[in-house]
């Protein structure tokens, strides 16, 4: 990806001054060339886009949540519809949304539009604030005078895209609350309550069973050795952070492996399908290319496997091939997404039949989150029962034979 900037004439006369990001200068060239737009004076200000790409770094910076960004665009849409000055509309929000971040580059943004940059320009400048996607359809608002229309479609769309990341979370959430409440229960009983019994057993001078000997061993080796074991968790956890934010090859075997687990890898893929249908569809609707609209999706569906998926059909779109085609030749993509996309470029109804894939497979996110729910709730209940009830029964055998164990 590069940024350019440019001079040209519209069909009427209207000189266009703007920074955009294009895949390629032929891109944008043409691009603009379809819609009657002349360039007299072009010139490419820098590629680090995909820099950034390669070599991420690793910090603990988020991005603002899509649920801010969803209420962010609502509410500057529906103040510009009702005829506010977006200078004003955008100090008004300023005030009033609660994530700071957000707030300070509204407050930019209405500055640097006051002073005669454009919308998507003033954005552009804030990646960790808005989006790619939200620029994008900005750019395409500018463009056509419906900047209102624009920021209605964002907010719908990160509406969507809240839901969807919410499910993902819902169903990894419960499994995970449960296990860490198993493991500081069964930490517990081995850090107190073992070794109260090991004291008595001994005590008692007979020869303890084998079930009650490890588990006071294990007891012994987590009181004696509990700040090595906290620190090697706690080291492990940064160490994979780490390798995950900046090293390619790691984090594309952990999504590989996520994709590979029973259930779960079912729920990914479709979380994926429905952010990439549901981009794809929001930005060809609104008029941006299809070649931009591939760039900006594979930035939102998350997965790596997926993401080169995509970005191999983007460049088999860019070389002249159907869509479909381009999908199908990755091997990742349902066979109903291929067939569906395929019927929409046949009738000419691309953007809808976009639309139709994502309402599907939101659809099959939410029924996959409630059965996970179902399945794994009574396993981890046998899960917890069982642990606890056998290390009750290793703490108990002896007693059972007190008789055999005093001499």
């Amino acid at each position: 990806m590069a940024r350019f900037r440019y001079r040209a004439y519209d069909e009427k006369g209207n000189v266009i001054e703007r920074e955009v990001v294009y895949p390629s200068q032929e891109v944008l060239l043409s691009e603009l060339q379809s819609q009657g737009i002349y360039v007299v004076e072009l010139e490419v200000l820098e590629e680090e886009e995909k820099k950034k790409e390669e070599k991420p770094s690793f910090s603990f910076r988020r991005r603002v949540s899509d649920r801010d960004i969803s209420i962010f665009c609502r509410q500057l849409g529906t103040m510009v519809q009702a005829g506010v000055p977006l200078v004003e509309a955008l100090n008004v929000i300023a005030e009033q949304m609660p994530d700071r971040r957000l707030s300070e580059a509204s407050q930019e943004v209405a500055r640097m539009i006051s002073e005669g940059m454009s919308v998507s320009a003033a954005m552009r400048k804030f990646p960790h604030v808005f989006p790619e996607l939200v620029v994008n359809l900005m750019l395409v608002g500018e463009e056509t005078g419906k900047i209102d229309v624009a920021l209605l479609k964002a907010s719908e769309y990160y509406e969507k895209m809240a839901t969807i990341k919410g499910k993902i979370k819902s169903a990894s959430f419960y499994p995970t609350f449960v296990v860490i409440v198993a493991v500081t229960i069964v930490s517990g009983i081995l850090y107190f309550l073992v070794p109260t019994f090991a004291q008595i057993y001994s005590s008692l001078g007979g020869e303890l069973p084998l079930p009650t000997q490890m588990l006071i061993a294990a007891s012994n080796a987590l009181r004696n050795n509990l700040p090595l074991i906290l620190i090697f968790l706690i080291g492990s956890a940064l160490v994979f952070r780490y390798l995950y934010t900046t090293n390619y090859g790691f984090r594309r075997s952990v999504h590989a492996f996520m994709l590979r687990i029973p259930k779960m890898g079912s729920l990914f893929q479709k979380s994926a399908m429905a952010q990439f249908a549901r981009t794809m569809a929001t930005l060809f609707s609104s008029g941006v290319a299809l070649e931009r609209s591939f760039e900006i999706s594979k930035q939102v569906v998350g997965n790596t496997i997926i993401k080169e998926a995509l970005e191999a059909a983007g460049k088999g779109v860019v070389e002249g091939q159907p869509m479909y085609r381009a999908l199908e030749k990755t091997g990742v993509f349902p066979k109903l997404v291929v067939a569906m996309v395929r019927v929409g470029e046949d009738t000419g109804k691309l953007d809808q039949m976009l639309e139709t894939i994502a309402r599907f497979y939101e659809d099959e996110v939410d029924r996959t989150v409630d059965g996970l729910i179902k399945l794994i709730e009574p396993m981890l209940i046998v899960f917890i029962g069982g642990a606890v009830g056998l290390i009750l029964i290793a703490l108990y055998m002896p007693i059972f034979k007190l008789g055999e164990l005093i001499k």
